[in-house]
């Protein structure tokens, strides 16, 4: 997939092969193309998994890094970005834990000089961003529990992900295919950032308006016609009554 990714960019800045890439070396290309993989990742959600995460008696914070999604080198999945959904096993099922946002659990939750330890009920995010991995820095996201765990639970997350680096052609692509299709528009914008030239800036938003629009077109395709609307980043259907906008002359 690398190789595809590298000649469609390249195509992109006409960067014919027999031409020296001293504008654009490969090695530039490919950082710019995992940086886009890593953005468009985390711009659409478009890499779910289903990760698990052991809790310890008694305490309230988790890493993102804690949670289990498999082997990267399988599944192609770095580290989760944020969690969307938080249930624990219990039985032969789950009971969801209810999320909150942080002031709230700051203060109804972690406001207690007593806490009592017991089943988790409510979650509430407060570490920012992907947790570390090949690529990755620092702490990364993390969540809070409340009450603290009594016992030892498996907490199942709904995980938004973001995609390992691409080495080569024998590296395992997350990012699922209709979105395949903007990356290389993505990396071209880089490309024509870093040349630092007024033309070039001009192509560079020309790449990002490319890349939106395969965007926009990758979650069409990604989202059911039945209901549609119900789905991922669709749109509101009633947005433009709600902003007492009219139709076009002629419109319905």
């Amino acid at each position: 997939m690398l190789t595809a990714y590298e000649n469609a960019t390249q195509n992109l800045l006409q960067l014919p092969a027999a031409t020296p890439n001293t504008l654009y070396p490969t090695a530039n290309i490919d950082t710019w193309i995992n940086t886009a993989r890593g953005q468009l990742a985390g711009e659409v959600e478009c890499i779910r998994a289903i990760g698990t995460l052991t809790t310890t008696i008694g305490l309230r914070n988790y890493n993102f890094s804690a949670i289990n999604l498999g082997v990267s080198a399988t599944t192609g999945i770095e580290a989760p970005i944020h969690v969307r959904r938080v249930m624990y096993g219990v039985g032969s099922g789950q009971r969801f834990v209810a999320p909150r946002n942080w002031e709230w659990f700051d203060l109804y939750h972690m406001n207690n000089p007593v806490p009592v330890n017991g089943p988790p009920q409510t979650w509430s995010q407060y570490g920012q961003g992907a947790a570390p991995g090949n690529s990755g820095s620092g702490a990364g996201g993390s969540l809070y529990l409340d009450p603290p765990p009594d016992t030892v639970y498996t907490l199942y997350c709904d995980c938004v992900c973001w995609p390992i680096t691409l080495v080569d052609d024998t590296t395992v692509e997350a990012i699922p295919y209709q979105f395949t299709d903007a990356v290389p528009f993505f990396a071209a914008y880089y490309a024509y950032l870093s040349a630092q030239a007024g033309a070039r800036q001009a192509d560079a938003e020309r790449m990002m308006k490319h890349y939106k629009t395969f965007l926009d077109r990758a979650r069409t395709q990604s989202n059911p016609s039945v209901d549609r609307y119900l789905y991922q980043q669709a749109g509101d259907p009633t947005q433009a009554a709600k902003l007492g906008l009219k139709p076009p002359s002629g419109g319905q």
